[in-house]
């Protein structure tokens, strides 16, 4: 069993590549690629170097890169059974290369020998101080529920039509249409070219580019109308003591009550009228008649708002074990006894702690 030794060709250029990767590539007999469209393998091409890349299982896959990637693997390791492995990919090993991350779960001689990210030319491309908080996400596993929209956000591998119209479907989930968003390809090389424009025109483009990222300015915070950080900040400010609001900050939980009553009321008849509209509406009563309780109870000492979402988050992930744990469920009726067996140890528990 040999080694796969892992580099990084860069964002860019060869210029761009630190001297000791650079250096280990041309010493290699052959150097394995996840892709060949990269400036430097060109670059490298003519100096001579010899690359074997995998990019004609992109064309046997079509739109499934998964099974892409799992083959890449695959290969990888068959060919390490046999002799020592050179396998280089664009940017830094360690950023976004799920190759790299499958072969450390699954393979024991891996070495990551560096690379060069392309994350700090990009923040100097579209002049952003990273220091003011950002996220770095893949734009195969983008989820709008994991985006913090008061931070910059950098969303890798944007390279078709295709994969820009999905980021945009999910990006317009938490930002307005027209919010101004760069396209930045092949950040900080003598290709680099920053196009800024409204976010639902990201994907109107035709062509592959393999080196393209996504760049979103934060919201302000009064433009975070999707965020319940937001909520969380409009309701610390209405029941500050000193600067809120003076009939909220008179009230006490059991005052509080009979409002609380009212607005589920008015929830349920909307419900039962399906009035989508207004049931929405009263969601958002109901939620604020929540926060008011648990900002009443944090003042007094007793627990927090994020106390009450761990424990929360923690009951829902404690009952569904046929969700989370692979325990079988297919009926409502094995669902329910499943609860039953759950509710019941969870009372012996809270026996036994008394």
């Amino acid at each position: 069993m040999y080694n796969i030794n892992i580099v990084g060709l860069g964002p860019g250029d060869k210029d761009q590549m630190p001297i000791k990767t650079e250096k280990l590539i041309k010493e290699a007999k052959t150097v394995f690629l996840r892709t060949k469209d990269h400036p430097a393998v060109k670059e490298l091409e003519t100096e001579g170097v010899c690359f074997k890349s995998f990019d004609y299982l992109y064309e046997d896959a079509g739109e499934d890169f998964e099974v892409v990637y799992t083959s890449i693997v695959e290969q990888l390791i068959k060919l390490a059974e046999e002799k020592e492995v050179l396998y280089a990919v664009p940017g830094h090993p360690m950023v976004a290369e799920r190759t790299v991350k499958e072969l450390l779960e699954n393979y024991p001689n891996v070495n990551i020998l560096g690379g060069k990210s392309f994350i700090d030319d990009l923040f100097q491309s579209v002049k952003v101080d990273p220091v003011e908080g950002f996220q770095l996400l893949d734009s195969f596993d983008l989820n709008h529920d994991t985006i913090n929209t008061g931070q910059h956000l950098i969303v890798m591998q944007v390279f078709n039509a295709f994969m820009a119209g999905e980021v945009k479907l999910t990006l317009m989930e938490k930002y307005p249409d027209d919010h101004e968003v760069a396209v930045v390809d092949a950040a900080g090389s003598a290709q680099e070219k920053i196009t800024w424009m409204p976010l639902y025109e990201i994907d109107r483009f035709a062509g592959v580019y393999n080196l393209r990222s996504l760049y979103i300015p934060p919201l302000e915070r009064d433009e975070q109308v999707t965020s319940l950080s937001t909520l969380q900040y409009y309701i610390d400010r209405v029941t500050d003591p000193e600067k809120g609001d003076v009939w909220i900050n008179e009230q006490t939980a059991h005052s509080l009550i009979k409002y609380l009553n009212e607005e589920t009321e008015e929830l349920v008849q909307a419900i039962q009228k399906e009035d989508s509209e207004n049931w929405m509406e009263e969601l958002g009563d109901v939620l604020t008649q929540l926060l008011y309780q648990s900002s009443i109870a944090e003042k007094e000492g007793l627990f927090t708002f994020e106390e009450v979402l761990e424990t929360v988050n923690r009951k829902i992930r404690r009952r569904h074990p046929h969700v989370f744990d692979g325990v079988k469920a297919s009926t409502p009726e094995e669902v329910n006894a499943i609860w039953q067996n759950i509710k019941a140890e969870e009372k012996r528990g809270k026996d036994e702690t008394r």
